[in-house]
């Protein structure tokens, strides 16, 4: 029979401590309660809204995905050109 799974856990435990880890025990929102989903929901109801309104904003975030866009184009054009 194998190693008994307490101590194959443990094991793994120690090993990830020596490697300079420590367990974390995190608490996050449960994303399948309904009552979340619909706060949520009306959450991004009120940030589209409220982004719909402000053309600044809408004009920074065309701005600088155009950026992004041309960035990429150079870096695959550079690549590419490496390649051959």
């Amino acid at each position: 029979m194998g190693t008994p799974v307490n101590q194959r856990v443990q094991k793994r435990r120690d090993a990830m401590r020596a490697a300079g880890l420590r367990p974390v025990q995190l608490w996050l929102p449960d994303t399948r309660d309904p009552k979340f989903r619909k706060a949520m929901e009306e959450e991004g109801q009120r940030l589209a809204a409220a982004d719909a309104r402000d053309q600044d904003l809408q004009e920074f975030m065309d701005a600088v995905l155009s950026e992004a866009f041309t960035e990429l184009d150079d870096a695959e054009a550079k690549l590419k050109a490496r390649r051959k």
